[in-house]
């Protein structure tokens, strides 16, 4: 009797441990880190401000495009962080201490000229702040198609500003008695 209850035991002890002993070579999904939006998030590596849901919506030649994005500070000093893309200017963006800046909702969005990259594909960006080495991270560039992204997608050209009229030399009419 001794044998069958210890043989019970065994044979479940197999089952439980055939059942459940995937889990312990798997990873959990829950602890893996990701973006779950059409941009990526990015933590500056050394620096203290974080760049959340990053993406640039663009022409459909890929000629021009504007850089979307969420800024965050949790310092309590204001910081200033540079975006650098390959052959462009950088572009500097001051976020206050304690607070965000919302480029593309709140703020306008940052305008690259002379993009040369299609939505669908990603490009290259390097993000920096404070004395950190920065981070360069691979961004989605998207197009106008989805609703909420339509109003994000630039003109194919900068806009002219709109002329002064300028006063001509033409006499006034004589007043009459």
């Amino acid at each position: 009797m001794k044998s069958r209850l210890v043989a019970s035991a065994a044979i479940s002890a197999l089952v439980v441990l055939g059942a459940t002993g995937c889990t312990f070579i798997s990873p959990q999904s829950t602890t893996i880190s990701y973006s779950p939006s059409d941009g990526v998030n990015v933590s500056d590596d050394g620096g203290p401000l974080d760049v959340r849901n990053v993406f640039i919506v663009a022409t459909e030649d890929g000629s021009v495009g504007n850089l979307v994005a969420a800024i965050v500070n949790p310092t309590d000093e204001k910081s200033t962080l540079t975006i650098t893309l390959a052959d462009i200017d950088p572009f500097t963006v001051t976020v206050p201490a304690n607070g965000s800046v919302s480029l593309g909702a709140d703020e306008e969005p940052l305008r690259i000229v002379d993009l040369d990259t299609k939505p669908g594909a990603t490009v290259e960006v390097h993000f920096q702040s404070g004395d950190g080495v920065g981070t360069k991270t691979q961004v989605p560039v998207l197009d106008g198609t989805l609703p909420y992204y339509a109003d994000l997608v630039p003109s194919e050209k900068a806009s002219a500003p709109t002329p002064t009229p300028t006063p001509t030399d033409t006499a006034a009419p004589a007043p009459t008695n």
